[in-house]
């Protein structure tokens, strides 16, 4: 029986990822990379140590430590989630919507704490969540399953009683490795991509989300 949903944070409670392609696209330059934005979303859902990790194979620098790098993005992230960021559109109604149901409801995030916080507290969610966990105290993030995991296991249920909803494809994949049930929401140039179709419920935003919508995951198995 679903008893618990985890939300993840960047692209589906805040509309962080233009955000973090910014932050990205202006220190990356520092170690003499200049990103896309197609290039920033072969990333997205990582972990910003995975990210930098990622570039430094594909080009790599001298100089300029992973560590350095990797608290330069969140910086420049954290400054613009508070001058900038709003939530997705359907936030305060999904969540309303569990509520209402008793579900336990978390948090987990590849996002650092640092981050995490800059946008729980200045959108006034943070009571709303009985786990917030970070990926940043995982061995591997996303599309590892071990955030979602541990945050079952924070919220003591099973995995399987889980629902996530996930905005990326790395979230996707650690969700369902954690045999929970996933409900997508790509971003909108996403959406048709047919890597999705294996998310359990696949919506176009939060707002769509119903009692229907829970009731068809609980008959095929939650």
């Amino acid at each position: 029986m679903l008893e618990a949903v985890i939300f993840d944070m960047d692209g589906l409670l805040v509309d962080s990822e233009p955000l973090w392609r910014r932050a990205e696209q202006r220190i990356f330059p520092r170690v003499g990379i200049e990103l896309t934005d197609a290039m920033c979303m072969q990333t997205m859902g990582l972990r910003v140590d995975e990210v930098v990790r990622y570039w430094h194979e594909r080009q790599p620098w001298e100089g300029y430590d992973f560590e350095q790098l990797a608290e330069e993005i969140v910086a420049a992230v954290v400054d613009l989630v508070q001058k900038e960021a709003g939530p997705m559109e359907g936030v305060e109604q999904v969540l309303r919507f569990f509520e209402e149901r008793k579900f336990q409801i978390a948090l987990a995030s590849s996002s650092s704490t640092r981050l995490i916080d800059a946008v729980i507290d200045k959108f006034g969610i943070r009571e709303r969540f009985g786990v917030v966990q970070s990926a940043e105290s995982e061995p591997y993030g996303k599309p590892h399953p071990g955030v979602f995991i541990t945050t079952a296991g924070k919220l003591g249920v099973e995995p399987t009683d889980c629902l996530v909803f996930e905005d990326s494809f790395a979230g996707l994949i650690a969700g369902k490795a954690a045999r929970m049930k996933v409900v997508a929401v790509p971003a909108a140039e996403e959406y048709d991509q047919g890597r999705f179709d294996i998310a359990d419920l696949k919506l176009g935003s939060l707002l769509q989300f119903d009692e229907d919508c829970l009731g068809r995951l609980r008959e095929e198995g939650g």
